[in-house]
Order: C-alpha cells, then sequence, then structure tokens
C-alpha cells in the first residue's frame, strides 16, 4: 500500500490510494486530511487501488465526518472493479460523490 496526498492550491487535496486500501494506511490516511483548512475539497483517486475493506470505508466515514465538521466536500473518483462494487454494495454512492 502506498497512499499519496497532493495539494492543488489552498483548499484542494488529493489523496491517491496505491495498491490495498485497508487498516494497514490509517495513519497515512489520517494525517493526508488532519490539519486542513477550512472549506477543503477532498479527492480520492482509486484509480490504482487493487483492493478495499471495512476499514477503508470506516476512514472514508471518517473523512466525511472531518470534511461535514470543516465544511469541505469529498469526492471519490476512478473507481473499478472490486474497489466500485464494495461501495455501492455499501450504498457509499449515497454519502458521497463517486465519479468512475
Amino acid at each position: 500500500m502506498s497512499l499519496e496526498t497532493v495539494k492543488q492550491g489552498d483548499t484542494c487535496r488529493v489523496i491517491k490510494i496505491n495498491g490495498r486500501f485497508d487498516f494497514s494506511c490509517h495513519s497515512a490516511f489520517r494525517e493526508a486530511y488532519s490539519g486542513s483548512p477550512t472549506g477543503t475539497e477532498f479527492i480520492v483517486d482509486m484509480a490504482e487501488a487493487s483492493y478495499m475493506d471495512s476499514a477503508a470505508l470506516g476512514m472514508l466515514l471518517l473523512l466525511r465526518e472531518h470534511v461535514q465538521q470543516t465544511g469541505g466536500k469529498v469526492t471519490i473518483t476512478n473507481c473499478r472493479g472490486q474497489t466500485y462494487d464494495v461501495l455501492q454494495i455499501a450504498n457509499f454512492h449515497r454519502l458521497f460523490k463517486i465519479v468512475q
């Protein structure tokens, strides 16, 4: 697993997930959004994600909670295959904007 955060301007961060999105990236994922300014937009790029589990769903929910408190927004992009299926089964399309 590898996780990369790219800042795009003052209020946009792209969190790129590479490989497995599971509990092993919990700390890095939390660091990616901690301390972000009010109104930050987060884009979670799943293009290189090969797997996600319930821990990943929990991390996305924590990000959503953070964003609700700070007035930002979250978009999940480039979901394919198993990662897209997991998000759909969990009804995350009702909680997040998901762009394939």
